[in-house]
C-alpha cells in the first residue's frame, strides 16, 4: 500500500509540464548530487536542514521533495511540512526510481543559466510572435516557474543582459538561439535535455511556424494565425506572454494525450452536403 504523502515517478511525470504543478524540491545531501548533477525539470535545489528558508520559498505551495533514494531525507521533511500545514509528497524511490522511469527526463545542472534571488533572467526582442512565447512557456513548465522576461528593442538586447546580468535568447549570435534550421525552442530542448515524445511533437510545430515550413506540419498556420492574433490583440508583451502560456499549455496536452483525436460532422460521418 502507497504511503499518504507518497507519489510516484509516472504520477509526477503526469504534473511536469503542467500549470497546476507542485513545487519540486531536491535536497540530496551535496555529495551525491556531485556523482549525478541532474535536476527533475522544474526542480530546485535546497539544504534539508533549512526548512524554515524552504517554507519561506515555497510561500505555502504544495512540494514534492526528492532525495536520492526516497527514504529518511524526503520522508522526514516530507512529514515535517505536513505537520507546518504544508502540503508535501515525497518522491517513492528517489532519483534512482526516477531515472528507471520511461520517458523521464532530467535536466544537466550545468546547463542552467544562473538565478538571483532563486529565480532566472531572461531578455529578448520585444513584440514576440512565437518563438519567443513557446520558449519562455518551456522555461516557466519545465525549467524555471519563476523565471522573469524582459522584452526589448533588438538594438539592447546585448546591453540589457549585460547591465542586468540576464540570458539573451532568441537573438543572433548567442547561445539559445536558431541553430541551422532548428528554432530556439529546438535549442532550450537540446541543452535542457528535455526531448521527450510529447515535447518533440510540439517541437515540430513551433519550427514549422516560426521558420515558415509548414510543410512540416499541418498545425504550423494554425500556429501562425493565433500567435499574430495574440501580437495584435497586446499592446503590453508581459500580457501577450501571460495570454500565451495558455495556449502552449492546451497545445502541450494535445501532443502528449490528444494528437489523434478528430472531429468531423455530422458525427461519425462525412458531411453529406444536405441542409434541413
Amino acid at each position: 500500500m502507497a504511503a499518504p504523502n507518497e507519489i510516484t515517478p509516472a504520477q509526477l511525470l503526469r504534473l511536469i509540464g503542467t500549470a497546476n504543478a507542485p513545487r519540486l524540491v531536491d535536497i540530496s545531501i551535496d555529495e551525491d548530487f556531485a556523482e549525478d548533477p541532474y535536476l527533475i525539470p522544474g526542480s530546485f535545489r535546497h539544504s534539508h536542514r533549512d526548512i524554515d528558508g524552504l517554507k519561506a520559498r515555497l510561500a505555502g505551495q504544495s512540494c514534492v521533495l526528492i532525495c536520492q533514494r526516497g527514504i529518511k531525507l524526503s520522508q522526514g521533511l516530507a512529514s515535517w511540512l505536513r505537520s507546518d500545514g504544508i502540503e508535501a509528497e515525497y518522491l517513492k524511490g528517489g532519483m534512482y526510481e526516477w531515472r528507471a522511469t520511461k520517458d523521464a527526463p532530467r535536466i544537466p545542472f550545468a546547463n542552467l543559466p544562473p538565478t538571483t534571488d532563486g529565480s532566472s533572467l531572461w531578455v529578448t526582442r520585444h513584440r514576440p510572435k512565437i518563438d519567443r512565447i513557446a520558449c519562455p512557456w518551456l522555461i516557466r513548465r519545465f525549467v524555471d516557474p519563476h523565471a522573469r522576461f524582459l522584452f526589448v528593442s533588438p538594438s539592447q538586447v546585448a546591453g540589457v543582459a549585460d547591465r542586468y546580468g540576464a540570458t539573451p535568447f532568441d537573438v543572433a549570435d548567442c547561445n539559445w538561439s536558431h541553430r541551422g534550421p532548428l528554432c530556439t525552442f529546438d535549442t532550450m530542448l537540446d541543452e535542457f535535455a528535455l526531448r521527450t515524445p510529447a515535447l518533440d511533437r510540439l517541437s515540430t510545430v513551433v519550427r514549422a511556424a516560426d521558420t515558415n515550413r509548414h510543410d512540416l506540419s499541418p498545425e504550423a498556420a494554425g500556429l501562425l494565425a493565433i500567435s499574430v492574433g495574440l501580437s495584435r490583440q497586446f499592446r503590453d508583451d508581459h500580457q501577450q506572454l501571460e495570454a500565451g502560456l495558455g495556449l502552449y499549455d492546451a497545445l502541450y496536452r494535445w501532443a502528449r494525450d490528444g494528437q489523434g483525436e478528430a472531429h468531423d460532422w455530422p458525427t461519425g460521418g462525412r458531411p453529406t452536403g444536405k441542409t434541413t
